[in-house]
C-alpha cells in the first residue's frame, strides 16, 4: 500500500544541532513537504531566532557547542510564558539509555528520538505534535 507523505504546509520548525549534515536533511526534509524551517547550531543562535520566529515545533539535539538541548528548553520555556504559548519539542541524541531518556522528558519535551535519525519516525513525531493528520 503506497503511503502519501506527510503535508506540513505552513508549519513552522526551528531545529537546532551542531552537525552541518543532520542540519541540511532536516530542514530540506520538511521544507519539501512545505514546512517553513530555520535552523541553529548553538543554544545562543537557536534563541536569537526563536525571539522573532516562534515555531510551531522546536527539533533539537541534546548535545550541542555551548549548552545543552536541556538548557536550551528551559530558556524556550522562559520565552513561551512571556508569549502566552508553549512550544511543543522534540529531542534528537546519541544518547540511548533509559536515563537519558527519562532526562529529556523530566526536562519538558514531548518526544525523544536518538540518532542516527529514523526520518520517518521524525516526521511521525512531527505530525503528531502538530495535529496534522497522516491520513493518506
Amino acid at each position: 500500500m503506497y503511503k502519501k507523505p506527510i503535508s506540513f504546509q505552513g508549519l513552522r520548525l526551528v531545529i537546532v544541532d551542531d552537525d552541518p549534515d543532520t542540519i541540511k536533511l532536516l530542514g530540506i526534509l520538511f521544507e519539501l513537504e512545505g514546512a517553513e524551517v530555520k535552523t541553529a547550531k548553538s543554544v545562543k543562535q537557536a534563541i536569537e531566532i526563536i525571539s522573532s520566529f516562534p515555531p510551531d515545533i522546536l527539533i533539537s539535539d541534546i548535545c550541542l557547542p555551548d549548552e545543552d538541548g536541556y538548557s536550551l528548553l528551559k530558556k524556550v520555556r522562559k520565552l513561551d510564558a512571556q508569549k502566552g504559548r508553549r512550544t511543543p519539542a522534540i529531542a534528537l541524541s546519541a544518547y540511548v539509555t533509559d536515563g537519558d531518556r527519562k532526562n529529556a522528558y523530566l526536562a519538558g519535551y514531548q518526544r525523544y528520538l536518538h540518532k542516527p535519525i529514523n526520518l520517518d519516525l521524525l516526521a511521525v513525531a512531527v505530525a503528531d505534535l502538530a495535529g496534522i493528520s497522516q491520513c493518506a
